[in-house]
């Protein structure tokens, strides 16, 4: 008997030793959030009128480009220095003032500039010099004013007035092409009257912030390319899914984020989606801001633009540029 208690203790101890020299792994968590870095300001402007309201803001090979009432300002987005304003378009002896720039989208060595005034502008990304113009400036003609426009993918689409959005071939656009283009498609953006709408385009799908339709709304371009003649009479409704109490105002993508500003039962959010679920249409935020760590509220906020780290945001309430850091840690739990 004492033999078998011995040799049973002798186990137990043995399984002891075991176990405090067995090594666990620890468990790896990814938290992010915003932190406040710096503004841009209107009298950074070098000869401007001091003031910064911004429609909307998007970054390009190192830019950061502002529609700011009839002007585009040009700013370096890493040193954030102040680099150019430009105020018309200009080919040959043509020039046109901007006024009412609502929207801005640059792709393949283009800027396509939407104004209000039923027009959109087509300039050469380096040289900033005119390639053409689709409308003449009257809203009875190519378009009914232009409220938001993106390039990109072969197409470009630009949103009217009410529920309209013309779908062009980025193609069709030359510098001798006519200004008064036709469009190869149409789509209905289920509401909307005379707000400014963002949209951005990722994994072949066209995505609106449908602050009117309370939702995001989902395009497939394959269909559009599909569908393009039949649009033209009956416009493609988009595929979308109803968020109660939430007006999506912008909406962008990254490699790895969906970043969108949203108005949620009156208060202003600044939201990160991971860039696949959201476009499952899964709309869990990995981040969820009205604000910064409790201060400086988002109030009057338009859209966003994400660069490595930095989220600039358009704050028109103060006339900034806001500009934030995406800060990521990773907390270890040890079992």
């Amino acid at each position: 008997m004492k033999k078998i208690l011995y040799i049973a203790i002798v186990f137990v101890f043995a399984c002891c030793s075991k176990d405090s020299d067995a090594v666990y792994e620890p468990t790896n968590y990814q938290y992010y959030y915003l932190s406040n870095e710096t503004t841009i300001k209107a009298n950074q402007i070098i000869g401007g009128k001091g003031t910064l309201e911004a429609n909307a803001i998007t970054i390009a090979n190192n830019k950061l480009y502002i529609c700011n009432g009839d002007v585009l300002e040009i700013f370096d987005a890493t040193t954030l220095s102040y680099l150019s304003s430009l105020k018309s378009y200009t080919k040959g002896t043509t020039t046109i003032p901007f006024t009412k720039l609502s929207s801005i989208s640059i792709d393949n060595d283009r800027i396509y500039l939407g104004s209000i005034d039923s027009r959109v502008f087509v300039l050469d990304e380096k040289t900033l010099s005119g390639i053409n113009t689709i409308g003449n400036g009257q809203w009875w003609q190519t378009f009914v004013h232009v409220f938001g426009l993106k390039a990109k993918d072969g197409f470009l689409f630009v949103k009217e007035k009410e529920n309209s959005i013309k779908v062009f071939q980025t193609a069709q656009i030359t510098e001798t092409s006519n200004w008064n283009l036709a469009p190869m498609a149409k789509l209905n953006t289920l509401k909307g009257y005379t707000e400014i709408y963002s949209m951005d385009i990722a994994n072949g799908n066209l995505i609106v912030a449908g602050q009117n339709a309370n939702g995001f709304l989902h395009y497939n371009l394959k269909d559009i390319e599909k569908n393009a003649t039949s649009s033209l009479i009956i416009p493609i409704l988009p595929n979308t899914k109803t968020l109660t109490d939430n007006l999506p105002s912008s909406v962008v993508f990254s490699d790895e984020w969906a970043i969108t500003t949203e108005k949620i039962k009156g208060t202003n959010y600044i939201r990160l989606y991971p860039k696949n679920v959201f476009l499952d249409q899964n709309y869990t935020p990995t981040i969820n801001n009205s604000d910064i760590m409790g201060e400086n509220a988002f109030n009057a906020i338009t859209n966003c633009a994400l660069l490595k780290d930095r989220l600039f945001v358009a704050d028109n309430t103060n006339q900034v540029i806001r500009v934030l850091k995406l800060n990521k840690v990773t907390i270890a739990e040890q079992k």
